[in-house]
């Protein structure tokens, strides 16, 4: 098995010779080997081993993917302009689930070692389903594919079998259920807005998230923990069912009209009072709004936050407006610059960084409720609701760049969950004090570290100043050098303010190589990436 390893990664990462071009999609896949191989050699079991084969299968189903993709022989419209993605995506979630259960293991929470068991397995499952979809439409039927994907599902299956309980496996087949109805709707009603590797991570993260929700609404007396943690679930379902129902309505009515926009902020309205609000209430045990007022106004601290975030809210739109008033003004802009783009990285730094040395509580609060209005407000310009659905077109038409291809405009939403993702999945529970030992102090800075400190100077100094090109890509040497050392930099800085993290950079190499060769969205792989691998 080793030596197949090692092939493998010769393949992936051997040097083409002079003149030829390098494959890009070789380099990303080693990059992945690289971070699986090191979660492998951390934990060390049968659900690691379990991880090399998936990645072995995803490997090989990946250029079919591609070959699908290039031929239009896929069954619904993926993004345009980028590889299949499935490598990368098809590992974030047991790589997630096997990190978290060694964490949980060493704390002695049996509860959430188990459910860190049950993100492994479920994330290899859908990963199975996705390769299964290529195979059953490939012609010619691609024969070592099927073996590898047959040897693969096998080794899982039994792994699965010898690992979960009855219950935890009909909570993984639930997953996938529901996973296979929301990719059919979602992929039908928003064509060309995902690869089918980001429609695997976007898709069965809401998903696990639904089912999550259900099984703790039906028992309410195991409802326990911090109520923090609850306004997430509500918020993804909410917004899901939301988006879902106008999707179909109006597929069948006018959307432009003053009535259809009449009837949508009275459904939604219905839906967050009705609905959500009472929902929630189950949850943290009381009412949201009182619930959330209180926790707003325990100290001084938090209400300076909430204003210095409003400030900066306030910095973020007057770009907007700006950039948009500098395109009317009879400027040949018609797109915003990359350095433009990377403004409001910057601020969303501004806007996270305080929060994560002061008051974590807050900020992951803070980051739902952004979520919640930027998710409405993309429904509010995609249907174009009056009275700011045409407007909101006109104003964010400027930012969008080669991913926005679908009716949806995502980017901004994506660096939001970039940022708040490795804050929303920090393990608390296993974590003694709130805190992780060594490296693990940085674990809720993946997102900055990653999205807005190592993508933005990436992207800045290569667009101005990067010479040397990597193979078969456009990112350049220089990017990623730069992107490494502002990273080191930063946790420098954030040392000074935060003492319980420490100095280390032994994974951003990897984190920069990824962002270099991959064409996936970078906002959501390279934090999550980088997460795992300080888990370690």
């Amino acid at each position: 098995m080793l030596t197949q390893l090692h092939s493998l990664s010769a393949r992936c990462c051997c040097i083409p010779a002079p003149g030829r071009d390098v494959n890009p999609v070789y380099v990303e896949s080693a990059v992945v080997l690289a971070a699986v191989l090191c979660v492998h050699m951390a934990v060390w079991n049968q659900h690691s081993w379990c991880s090399i084969a998936l990645f072995i299968q995803a490997f090989y189903v990946q250029h079919k993917w591609d070959r699908l993709l290039r031929s239009g022989g896929a069954v619904f419209q993926f993004r345009p302009s980028a590889n299949s993605g499935i490598v990368p995506a098809s590992m974030v979630m047991p790589l997630l689930g096997l990190v978290l259960k060694e964490k949980c293991s060493a704390s002695g929470n049996v509860y959430f070692e188990r459910f860190s068991m049950v993100i492994t397995i479920t994330g290899m499952m859908l990963a199975l389903f996705l390769s299964l979809i290529a195979m059953g439409v490939t012609r010619p039927v691609p024969t070592n594919t099927c073996v590898i994907a047959g040897l693969a599902g096998s080794a899982i299956l039994y792994t699965t079998k010898q690992t979960l309980t009855v219950s935890e496996v009909i909570e993984v087949l639930e997953v996938l259920l529901i996973f296979v109805y929301l990719c059919l709707i979602v992929l039908y009603l928003m064509p060309r807005c995902f690869t089918p590797g980001e429609a695997l991570l976007i898709v069965g993260g809401i998903s696990f998230i639904m089912n999550q929700l259900i099984k703790r609404s039906l028992n309410l007396s195991e409802v326990k923990g911090d109520p923090v943690n609850y306004f997430l679930p509500v918020v993804v379902v909410g917004s899901v069912l939301l988006g879902v129902f106008f999707a179909l309505l109006f597929c069948f009515m006018e959307s432009e009209t003053w009535v259809s926009s009449l009837f949508f902020h009275i459904m939604t309205a219905v839906l967050v009072l009705g609905i959500l609000m009472p929902w929630l209430s189950l949850f943290i045990g009381r009412h949201p709004l009182m619930w959330l007022w209180d926790f707003v106004m325990f100290n001084d601290r938090r209400l300076c936050l909430v204003g210095y975030w409003v400030f900066l809210a306030i910095v973020a739109t007057c770009v907007v407006l700006h950039q948009n008033y500098q395109r009317q003004s009879g400027s040949k802009k018609h797109q915003a610059s990359t350095i433009v783009r990377k403004y409001f990285h910057l601020i969303v730094v501004a806007t996270y960084v305080p929060g994560l040395i002061y008051d974590r509580q807050l900020l992951h609060v803070a980051s739902v409720g952004c979520l919640a209005v930027f998710l409405l407000l993309e429904y509010v310009r995609y249907f174009r609701i009056r009275p700011l659905g045409q407007l909101l077109r006109q104003l964010l038409t400027l930012f969008l760049d080669e991913r926005d291809s679908g009716p949806l405009i995502l980017t901004h939403v994506y660096l939001l969950m970039g940022m708040s993702l490795p804050i929303w999945l920090f393990p608390s529970t296993c974590a003694p004090k709130g805190v992780l030992a060594g490296a693990g102090g940085l674990v809720p800075y993946a997102g900055v570290l990653a999205v807005g400190v190592g993508d933005t100077v990436a992207s800045v100094f290569g667009s101005t100043m990067g010479e040397i090109r990597w193979p078969g890509t456009r990112k350049t040497l220089e990017g990623t050098a730069t992107s490494v050392f502002a990273q080191i930099i930063a946790v420098a800085v954030f040392l000074i303010f935060d003492g319980s993290i420490n100095l280390n950079s032994t994974y951003s190499w990897i984190v920069a190589m990824l962002e270099a060769y991959t064409s996936q969205i970078d906002n959501l792989l390279l934090p999550l990436y980088l997460f795992i691998l300080l888990l370690l």
